[in-house]
């Protein structure tokens, strides 16, 4: 039976899996909770002459936070946490109006590497954010059934079961969403209609489709958590909370937690496609605020590169689960299992950022906070997947270790993993934070 973690942070990961349908949705959960607990954002135009205490900088779906108790930098560097905002998804093109044979539909186009059949009939809501004409940038957030992508009756595809669901992305994932003429603008209009404001004053938008059913405990005890987006939302709200965590232990005199090197967490998004944007790992966003923190801590280039030779980074993303249907899938002495703790991911081809060093130093923070761990290694005949770690050691040349938690349904509208992880990532984090 589930008794760990503590019904208040399984209620808290639970409500973030629920409320954060889209990275902007995310970023914005992930800063009021940071206000809640202290900390104040800083605008990137402004100067930053004072990045002591507990700050944070948002970017679109990114944000980066950090605690500074006006630590030496260049002894103690930084210990950083990264994950991802963003999800596998449907998104709606700048002009989604379709009217066909009698129905109403949306167009959309693929993000990231989804699982296209978990997308059939299922009740889909949209979330996103919008500009408006005078600049502004709004959420929205419609959490109720509009949408469905209808799969065919096996009266008309009888071969389907033995032979396979192919669905064409372009001509197959249309949403239905109504019957009848569709006028064009009915979708802009719907979010001006949301917002409050005239047609014309909605210009653009990045939106997406969602799975409205909420996250919810499944297994004969609980044992699970069956949710969308706990890629990566599952590292988002442990590395937050951990960063939270380790601050709270150390302004209460914990010793342990006290003097410690600069704890920071970086959210990106886009990770599902490669990371190549402004807001994604691969863009300068990270590199930018580190070297915006070191310039207003005194240290000169010599200072900086010192600083970073301290320093370390545990990328945390999400971890394959052995499946019990298809255990041939998996590395035989490498089959980790959800609520065991953590998952070190390992690739000698750089996949995973993991060596020997990080390994160890990662297994050493869980050790401490007597957290158990777990390893994964791919198949040599199975491709390995990849994740912000090995950009984020490349572009800041820093020791990274990959991580994640077991879960099955990778990349699927709705995912599966172990109650008992989120809190025991949420416990390895914080104990990496004030090592």
């Amino acid at each position: 039976m589930v008794t760990s973690p503590t019904p208040p942070a399984l209620q808290s990961l639970l409500n973030f899996l629920g409320e954060s349908p889209s990275p902007y949705h995310v970023v914005a959960n992930a800063r009021q909770h940071l206000i809640t607990n202290g900390f104040r954002e800083l605008e990137e135009l402004d100067g930053w002459p004072d990045v002591t205490g507990r700050c944070f900088v948002v970017r679109g779906g990114a944000l980066i936070s950090w605690v500074n108790s006006d630590v030496d930098l260049v002894r103690r560097g930084l210990r950083i946490v990264g994950a991802h905002t963003d999800s596998p998804n449907l998104r709606l093109k700048p002009s989604p109006d379709i009217a066909n044979v009698g129905w109403q539909q949306w167009g959309v186009e693929v993000y990231g590497g989804i699982l296209a059949n978990s997308w059939l009939d299922r009740d889909l809501g949209l979330s996103g954010r919008v500009v408006l004409k005078d600049g502004s940038i709004r959420l929205v957030l419609l959490n109720r059934p509009l949408a469905r992508v209808a799969q065919l009756a096996i009266h008309l595809d009888r071969e389907v079961n033995d032979r396979g669901l192919v669905l064409d992305r372009q001509l197959h994932l249309l949403p239905l969403v109504g019957l009848g003429a569709l006028e064009p603008g009915a979708f802009r209009e719907l979010l001006a209609e949301e917002l409050g404001v005239i047609s014309s004053a909605v210009v653009s938008w990045d939106a997406m489709l969602h799975d409205v059913t909420p996250p919810t405990l499944l297994g004969l005890q609980g044992e699970f958590i069956a949710s969308a987006r706990i890629d990566n939302l599952f590292s988002c709200w442990a590395a937050i909370n951990a960063q939270v965590d380790a601050a709270q232990r150390a302004d209460d005199g914990d010793v342990s937690a006290s003097g410690g090197p600069l704890t920071m967490v970086a959210l990106f998004d886009h990770e599902e496609i490669g990371s190549s944007s402004a807001t994604g790992a691969g863009g300068p966003l990270l590199e930018a605020v580190i070297n915006r923190i070191c310039h207003a801590s005194g240290l000169d280039v010599d200072g900086r590169a010192r600083a970073m030779a301290a320093s370390t980074c545990v990328s945390a993303d999400m971890a394959h689960a052995v499946h019990p249907n298809y255990a041939d899938r998996h590395e035989p002495q490498h089959r980790p299992v959800p609520n065991m703790g953590p998952v070190l991911k390992i690739n000698v081809s750089q996949r995973y950022a993991t060596d020997a060093v990080g390994a160890a130093s990662f297994a050493a923070a869980c050790a401490a906070a007597e957290v158990p761990m777990q390893s994964f290694v791919s198949r040599n005949s199975q491709p390995c997947g990849s994740t912000i770690g090995p950009i984020t050691a490349t572009r800041l040349g820093i020791n990274t270790v990959d991580v994640g938690c077991a879960m099955l349904s990778m990349h699927s509208a709705r995912e599966l993993c172990g109650a008992l992880d989120g809190d025991l990532m949420r416990r390895a984090l914080a104990s990496y934070y004030v090592r």
